[in-house]
């Protein structure tokens, strides 16, 4: 048991002699659950989600590599017995490079429409912070997240029809940019109430105006939140089914989500094929991964800290 000093003062301003009181002990805490039991618990789970993911992958680029016939044969998850690339051959044949231009230019001309609005708004909002103005806009970006793709695909097929858009390239790009506005202007703005204030009031007095300030120090600051949204409205975009299927019908407005499909036939469908344009479709979108994931990590995390 531990003992407290309590000091007094007297009514004449003298300090009393110092009493000790008595402090009964806190309890201990104990875990509940063992550090052993916990551990195991972690490797567990950490195993099953590894087995999640690598295994999926595992069986798609080992299914590439056979043959149609060692695919009914041979056991799904062992070696292929036969190794061939004639799958990734009957791929790059066919039109297959047409369908991954048509996904470059979705996806570059969707990122390009949707970091560039963004920005912009996103720097509005935040210089004018406080006012009903900046509240209302953010409010409104924030709203479209609530609202599914499904929900608004008959108005957006209509609007295009209407537009003579149909059957289009630019009929997938600017539907797929405003459903990437409201997460890229919420990171956007995230990021840009971190810059210092004197900043700006700098620039301004040097006599720099908004779209000065813009391009030359809100721009060049939000590097980081510009690769990430960058990258993930990219993600978003190439993996995009829905917008392709409603708004293009013809094979050379085809992007590759929508190419997948065509590899299926009338009475089965190639499976290597299919999973050699699956490997092939995700490569480009890998490499942008691993160059830009330092910047994607932290442009996700920035203003958490407050």
């Amino acid at each position: 048991m531990s003992t407290t000093v309590t000091k007094t003062r007297t009514s004449t301003g003298r300090e009393a002699v110092p009493t000790h009181r008595a402090v009964p002990p806190k309890p201990s805490r104990r875990n509940p659950v063992p550090g052993f039991l916990r551990r195991t618990l972690t490797s567990g789970a950490t195993l099953f989600w590894t087995a999640i993911v690598v295994v999926p992958i595992y069986w798609l680029v080992v299914t590439s590599l056979r043959s149609q016939s060692d695919f009914t044969s041979d056991s799904p998850l062992a070696l292929p017995s036969h190794p061939t690339l004639d799958s990734y051959r009957t791929v790059l044949d066919g039109d297959f490079t047409t369908y991954l231009l048509n996904s470059v230019i979705v996806t570059a001309g969707t990122v390009v429409i949707a970091v560039a609005v963004a920005l912009m708004a996103a720097f509005s909002i935040v210089r004018n912070a406080g006012t009903r103005f900046s509240r209302v806009s953010f409010r409104l970006f924030l709203l479209g997240l609530a609202i599914p793709l499904q929900a608004v695909i008959i108005p957006v097929y209509l609007l295009i029809i209407r537009m003579h858009l149909y059957d289009s390239l630019l009929a997938i790009v600017l539907p797929s940019a405003a459903f990437a506005l409201p997460i890229t202007v919420m990171i956007l703005v995230s990021f840009l109430r971190d810059v210092p204030r004197s900043l700006f009031e700098a620039m301004i007095v040097d006599g720099a105006g908004d779209w000065r300030m813009l391009w030359s120090l809100a721009a060049p600051l939000a590097r980081p939140a510009l690769m990430t949204v960058a990258v993930y409205d990219g993600l978003q975009v190439w993996n995009g089914f829905l917008f392709p299927l409603i708004l293009t019908q013809s094979g050379d407005k085809a992007v590759l989500p929508l190419a997948l499909t065509l590899f299926r036939g009338q009475f089965g469908i190639d499976v290597p094929a299919t999973m050699a344009a699956v490997v092939l479709s995700t490569l480009p979108m890998l490499a942008l991964f691993i160059l830009a994931r330092r910047q994607l990590v932290a442009g996700l995390t920035a203003g958490f800290s407050k």
